[in-house]
This record gives C-alpha cells, structure tokens and sequence, in this order.
C-alpha cells in the first residue's frame, strides 16, 4: 500500500481507547479499505516513522497479539486489558465497538 492508506490506518489507530483493542480487519475497514487487514499490520510496523500511535491495540480477529513482539501483551494489561487461558484478549469484552 501507500503513504496516504498508512496515515488513515493510524488516523483509526489513534481514536482506539486505553483498554480496548481493534481487529486488524477491524481497522481496515474503517479506514475504507475492507479486506485489506494484512496491510493493517504493515503500517503498524512503520507507525514510528510517522510518530507515536497506541498500535499495541490492534490484534487479529481471534485477539492473538503480534508474533515477536512480547511487550504487547504488557502494554495492554497495563490499560486493564485481561487475556483468555489461551492467552488471546477476550474480544466479546475489550473489542473496540463504535457507537
């Protein structure tokens, strides 16, 4: 993708709340691009050439957190944010719902 789709994935990124999370499809789809979600996490690996965004919110549909990046779990229970047994976030309770 582009410069332009990677400013409004973190455009939608930045309005998630502390202590919730967004699906990667979930983001790209409200940012105008449904079905694009592997693109989602693309732009989240280059959100800190284009300053601070809260990308540690965004896991996969099934609330799995990125592979290789162990903080991300910490960063999110430190806003509250509980995991399964599985060790998924439970989406039916911190998923990110727009009103």
């Amino acid at each position: 993708m582009n410069e332009e789709f990677e400013a409004l994935v973190l455009a939608v990124i930045s309005e998630i709340p502390c202590g919730q999370v967004a699906s990667y499809g979930q983001i790209a789809e409200l940012a105008g691009y449904p079905r694009h979600g592997r693109h989602v996490g693309k732009a989240c690996s280059h959100s800190e050439f284009y300053g601070d965004y809260p990308c540690h919110r965004v896991v996969n549909s099934q609330g799995r957190t990125a592979p290789g990046w162990d903080e991300q779990r910490s960063l999110l229970e430190a806003e509250g944010v509980e995991f399964k047994s599985n060790g998924c976030v439970d989406m039916a309770k911190y998923q990110w719902r727009l009103r």
